[in-house]
């Protein structure tokens, strides 16, 4: 692996295994072709209708993608975090088409950005950089087909309880809205304030403004164990 070990592509063999399978020239154009970038948390990194230029590879941070529909109705469909890129930029590199999405920073991000030129010669010319670019989107299209599951089949309490209990922070809540919940679920924000009022009656949780608190994880979880 002929990466210069200053600088982020000291990081790409660790963060980005495949990539250490270029050959030396390829690695080299990657390395001198790619620039760091330092996003600030809340940053749109790009919108619905926006022309895609530039590949994004995460080194550290996390970024939200998701969609809204012409009602308003939004969800989140997945996000990118360290080690990871986005198939939806992907998917308009290689298809030169708008971005049908749009994408939040969560946290600071710290990325390596390349653009649509090299991108498109390095997927030309290198099979290891083709397999990095495929193997990451077929992952990302796995989790977006079970998501379209969830959404189309999946039972919204089950769902809220299983976001609940995984997303606790260490005093056992979530600082979160209602509405934000609506949107990580794919679902209307009065449906999420009726489950959660339900889960309060039952001892779930307890509510306040801009904060959940659960309390009795172990029940949320078995909701889904006891389900038909």
């Amino acid at each position: 692996m002929t990466f210069d070990r200053t600088g982020w592509a000291a990081e790409i063999p660790a963060l980005f295994p495949t990539l250490a399978k270029l050959d030396p020239d390829q690695a080299a154009h990657l390395a001198n072709a790619g620039r760091r970038v330092n996003v600030p948390r809340g940053t749109v990194l790009f919108r619905a209708g926006d022309r895609c230029h530039t590949f994004l590879m995460v080194l550290d941070g996390a970024v939200r993608v998701q969609m809204a529909s012409e009602n308003g109705r939004e969800i989140v469909l997945y996000r990118v975090g360290r080690g990871e890129t986005c198939i939806v930029t992907t998917a308009c590199l290689l298809t030169d088409k708008p971005y049908s999405a749009e994408a939040v920073a969560e946290t600071d991000i710290d990325a390596v950005a390349l653009a649509a030129g090299p991108f498109h010669d390095l997927v030309a010319r290198s099979a290891a950089f083709r397999d990095f670019v495929f193997a990451s989107f077929g992952n990302r299209l796995t989790g977006m087909m079970m998501l379209i599951e969830e959404v189309a089949f999946g039972r919204v309490d089950l769902r809220l309880a299983r976001f609940l209990a995984d997303r606790r922070d260490g005093t056992g809540g979530l600082d979160t809205t209602h509405q934000a919940l609506a949107v990580e679920l794919g679902t209307a924000r009065e449906v999420v304030s009726r489950q959660l009022k339900e889960f309060e009656r039952r001892g779930f949780v307890a509510l306040s403004r801009g904060r959940i608190q659960v309390l009795d994880p172990a029940a949320l979880q078995d909701l889904e164990k006891g389900a038909p």
